[in-house]
C-alpha cells in the first residue's frame, strides 16, 4: 500500500471505529502528519500495512481523547481558582 493509501486507510478506520465525521478524521490525520507522526511510515514503506493503519488510528484517537481530557481538567482548575 502506498503512503497516501495508508493515510486514507487510517482516516477511514477513524470514521468506522470511532464514528467520527469525515472532516474530523481528515483533520486528525492531517494534524498528525504535520506533527510528523507518520514520518517513519514515509521513510519505511513496509510499515504501510492495514494492521499498522489500525494501530495508528487507535493511537491517534486515544491521543486526541487524552488531550481533550487534559484540556477539560485545566479548564476546571481555572474555574475553581476564579471561585476562590
Amino acid at each position: 500500500m502506498t503512503y497516501e493509501e495508508f493515510l486514507d486507510e487510517v482516516t477511514t478506520l477513524l470514521t468506522e471505529l470511532y464514528d467520527l465525521e469525515d472532516a474530523a478524521a481528515i483533520k486528525l490525520v492531517m494534524d498528525a502528519q504535520e506533527a510528523e507522526f507518520f514520518s517513519v511510515h514515509d521513510d519505511v514503506p513496509a510499515m504501510c500495512t492495514p494492521e499498522q493503519a489500525k494501530l495508528d488510528a487507535i493511537k491517534l484517537f486515544e491521543q486526541k481523547q487524552n488531550k481533550q481530557q487534559t484540556h477539560k481538567k485545566q479548564q476546571q482548575r481555572v474555574q475553581q481558582k476564579k471561585k476562590l
